[in-house]
């Protein structure tokens, strides 16, 4: 069993919460953003996709804390939640100047890449509502004391929107563990988010700030660097990126300057080409390292559709099997499993059902289900 004390389901209204910015995500299908004609719209973003996950695939209830500009763009994308089954009690509306000068939506034009062509993303997401908002202006207390919530979860993403976003981050942090919430963050670092207003310098102090308040980090070895500023010396450069050496030696160093985090997660991903990679995962928690019992490397590796979202589809699994199950073993093998099947999907959220992700933990292959 866990170290990880999740409180009871029945003392909340919510299993999960996030906080982060919810895009429309525009998709050229087969082809690509700068020759298209007709794009798919879906829904997306970082921590959102997580607390969806959990509430298609693992039956759980959850809601996402976000803000719209108050236009059919943004109800479009309202629409996108609600068919997601996430709670919109949460949602801010802004007020929509009828140009966007002040506040608009997000959108992410993402194409999914092939072969050796990787996928591409184009976001366009500046004065967005959400990266406006402010300590003070979301009822923590109503959340975290009234409602409850067992989780809650955000990341790196909406932390290097604005000046004032991390801020709200921490202020939601602490009413969380203030009424005993799991806090979990997933460094997602991006350089595109960061590199006008400070670049790897401002994300370390942003990141390292919020840290403190943590007590599941999720992030590849990238992350960890760009976003806290941990190198790992004597580890060879060569290689493979399934090998966990690296991330293992990394980890170290980083419980031991946040002895507040209980868990670190990470996905271990060799892509071969677009469509081709070699998937796994590795979790450190109680002191110990996990690593999936299912791992899509050789012969089984994993083939993608669309590989926007496997990262937060994992942390869904996690968590489930974290808050469900109780067990780190779980945890990891269940975020392998729900993340691997998210990418055979278009669309930044998972399609997979719990039944399948179970086959796939239990080692189930690609049969014809009749």
């Amino acid at each position: 069993m866990s170290q990880l004390t999740v409180k009871p389901a029945h003392i909340c209204k919510y299993a999960c919460v996030s906080l982060g910015e919810i895009m429309l995500r525009l998709d050229p299908g087969e082809g690509r953003v700068h020759t298209a004609r007709h794009f798919t719209a879906w829904e997306g973003g970082g921590e959102y996709n997580v607390c969806r996950g959990l509430r298609r695939c693992f039956g759980l209830k959850t809601a996402a804390v976000t803000a719209f500009a108050d236009n059919p763009v943004g109800r479009l994308v309202e629409d996108f939640m609600l068919q997601g089954g996430v709670d919109t009690d949460f949602v801010i509306w802004k007020e929509y100047d009828g140009v966007g000068r002040r506040v608009r939506n997000g959108l992410n034009f993402t194409e999914r890449g092939f072969g050796i062509r990787g996928a591409v993303g184009t976001p366009d997401r500046g004065h967005t509502a959400i990266s406006q908002l402010s300590p003070g202006e979301v009822n923590w207390e109503k959340i975290f004391g009234e409602c409850g919530s067992r989780w809650f979860h955000t990341g790196g993403i909406y932390a290097a929107l604005s000046e004032t976003a991390p801020l709200v981050i921490i202020e939601a942090m602490k009413a969380a563990k203030a009424h005993g919430t799991i806090v979990s963050y997933d460094l997602n670092y991006r350089p595109s988010l960061w590199k006008d207003i400070g670049g790897k310098a401002k994300c370390q102090q942003v990141n390292r700030e919020i840290a403190k308040y943590v007590d599941v980090m999720i992030g590849n070895e990238e992350d960890f660097s760009a976003s806290l500023g941990y190198e790992v010396e004597g580890v060879d450069e060569n290689l493979s990126a399934l090998d966990p050496s690296a991330f293992k030696k990394m980890i170290g160093k980083v419980v031991a300057d946040y002895p507040n985090f209980k868990a670190c997660a990470t996905t271990l991903r060799n892509a071969k080409t677009a469509t081709l990679n070699e998937w796994s995962a590795l979790l450190w928690a109680d002191g110990a390292f996990y690593e999936p019992r299912r791992k899509f490397v050789g012969d089984d590796i994993l083939e993608i559709f669309d590989r926007v979202g496997g990262g937060d589809s994992f942390a869904s699994g996690l968590i489930y099997g974290f808050m469900e199950i109780g067990n780190p073993q779980a945890a990891v093998d269940y975020g392998c499993a729900h993340g691997a099947l998210a990418m055979t999907t278009p669309g930044d959220t998972s399609m997979a059902t719990l039944k399948e992700v179970k086959k796939i933990v239990g080692g189930g292959g690609a049969r014809v289900d009749r």
